[in-house]
């Protein structure tokens, strides 16, 4: 797989970095001189070229029209969108990822700005510590699909209604499905006949207008 990544910061420079280990072709573009002779020294497995990402030029230079993912990963937003729309719109990128600095900013990146999936560090460490001392809510831990579709998880406490019955038997929204349960350290794999019991940490997918409905169903 060719992947390019924009942003030689300790983010891009990591990703780009652990891609390589695992077989992948990786270009990684950052554009401050001293930085990039830094990277050569750091990452020489990584091809590291100089320019700024955000200019049509450049990213043509990187061949990105032959890329199969792009990773705008530099520490500014503005400029990650510049780059996912340059990938999908100019050169047809198949997978864009965006990396999100500012929660704030995160309703921007969306298909729309070329972005196939957003990753926010900070929202991400917030759902990582909610998650730890959270029972009998719903977590939100990925967006996807320009935020339309997200993975979110829920820990049942003992009142939780949906304690001691089958799936089958609990009123779903049809916008959302249960995909793994983790129980006592284990994966199971729902089926409709699975019963869940207190303690589980279920992990769903849900559209947006879904996920009222699925905590409803499940945590009360």
């Amino acid at each position: 797989m060719r992947v390019i990544v924009t942003g030689g910061g300790a983010i891009g420079r990591h990703v780009a970095a652990d891609l390589v280990s695992r077989g992948h072709e990786v270009t990684l573009i950052e554009q401050d001189r001293d930085i990039v002779e830094d990277l050569r020294k750091e990452v020489p497995e990584v091809s590291v070229m100089l320019g700024d990402g955000c200019e049509p030029w450049v990213l043509e230079a990187a061949d990105l029209a032959h890329a199969d993912v792009v990773v705008a990963a530099t520490g500014d937003d503005e400029d990650n969108l510049v780059t996912s729309l340059l990938a999908k719109q100019e050169f047809a990128v198949p997978r864009v990822l965006a990396r999100v600095n500012h929660p704030k900013n995160e309703w921007l990146f969306t298909e729309q700005w070329g972005v196939d999936t957003a990753v926010s560090p900070p929202h991400m460490l917030t759902s990582m510590v909610e998650e730890a001392v959270t029972t009998g809510d719903l977590i939100q831990l990925l967006p996807l699909e320009g935020g339309r579709i997200s993975i979110v998880e829920m820990r049942l406490g003992p009142e939780a209604p949906a304690i001691g019955r089958p799936i089958y038997e609990l009123r779903l929204p049809k916008d959302a499905a249960i995909v793994a349960i983790l129980r006592d350290g284990h994966v199971v794999i729902p089926q409709p006949e699975t019963v869940f019991g207190a303690g589980d940490e279920l992990v769903a997918l849900a559209e947006r207008g879904a996920e009222a409905a699925l905590r409803s169903a499940i945590v009360g």
